[in-house]
């Protein structure tokens, strides 16, 4: 899973949501198993942080809603609850809950060196499964570079783009958005994976 995991019992759902809301660290479930969340840089912050905010300018007066890193999607139920860092979703039932994304149609990760395969393919692979996931969009931290995962009509293929120029525009076509990656990456100085050790 990439992430130390914390005990070598297996819990169940109701155990593992039980303990989150005690717990002072945030952890991933899988299949009976619970991983505790890495820390993060803060150009990782940063650019959720710029992400959030773009998206939420748009999502928002919109009626939809947008969470970063503290809120975990029910991928597959009663197996799968990881926490991306962005969601955005347009349910009702997500809006009014309180801890659990169920219908996100747009989610973000922000890759680290120790992340990306995970995030590029356990994750992606398990994410594709949610039928209402419109997009995955997976953001370096380290340099320019943005993929996007598109579903289209037939909804077990995917689209994918990937975004190198600053001045590159990222189109959500389907929900009438787009993003600069200008904007991502305003005022972020590209630090190298040995400085954040």
């Amino acid at each position: 899973m990439g992430h130390p995991q914390v005990s070598e019992q297996k819990y169940s759902v109701a155990e593992y949501l039980q303990m989150e809301e005690e717990s002072e660290i945030r952890h991933e479930y899988y299949d009976g198993d619970i991983y505790a969340m890495a820390g993060t840089t803060m150009n990782h912050n940063r650019i959720v942080g710029k992400i959030r905010n773009l998206l939420e300018r748009n999502f928002l007066p919109a009626g939809c809603d947008v969470f970063a890193e503290n809120v975990k999607v029910e991928v597959i139920p009663n197996f799968y609850y990881p926490y991306p860092d962005v969601i955005v979703t347009c349910s009702a039932d997500d809006i009014n809950g309180t801890y659990i994304v169920k219908e996100p149609t747009i989610l973000v990760e922000v890759l680290s060196k120790s992340s990306a395969s995970y995030d590029r393919e356990f994750k992606l692979r398990r994410y594709k499964s949610i039928p209402s996931l419109q997009y995955y969009l997976l953001v370096s931290q380290n340099e320019y570079y943005v993929e996007l995962f598109t579903r289209t009509e037939q909804k077990d293929i995917w689209t994918y783009q990937t975004f190198d120029n600053v001045n590159d525009v990222i189109r959500f076509e389907r929900m009438n958005f787009e993003m600069q990656v200008s904007l991502i990456y305003e005022n972020i100085k590209f630090i190298t994976e040995e400085e954040t050790v």
